[in-house]
């Protein structure tokens, strides 16, 4: 709740859900950092999950990598300028069948190509507007 209504957890969330819960921060920071879709640093508005598992890179995840960063003007890790998006890699989005796979927010794309990837970011733009 507190990633949704903030965009991250910086450590004064953390020490106050901390104290709500009746638990140390120490132990709610490991949870916290055990969970890759629980963010402790600040993160775009739309987060940009890419699948970097085996059955993605084999069916060409890593060309779509290279497109979305070249259309987005950053590097996997990375957040725009404008704080719009922030491409991470993912283990798995249990999308394998669909390789190579994207997470958007809660939109999940798949088999999503490098010519695929201009439509996906101009549609996720234009839904702000």
């Amino acid at each position: 709740m507190v990633q949704e209504r903030f965009g991250w957890i910086n450590d004064a969330h953390l020490a106050h859900t901390a104290r709500v819960l009746g638990m140390s921060q120490a132990d709610l920071d490991g949870i916290a950092t055990f969970f890759n879709l629980l963010f402790r640093k600040p993160v775009g508005k739309n987060v940009v999950m890419l699948c970097d598992s085996v059955s993605c890179y084999i069916m060409g995840a890593e060309q779509t990598r290279e497109r979305l960063c070249k259309k987005l003007g950053v590097k996997m890790g990375e957040t725009t300028p404008d704080g719009e998006f922030t491409v991470l890699p993912i283990v798995c989005l249990g999308h394998c069948d669909h390789a190579p796979a994207m997470l958007i927010g809660r939109d999940l794309f798949g088999p999503v190509r490098p010519e695929d990837i201009d439509g996906i970011i101009d549609e996720i733009r234009a839904r702000k507007k």
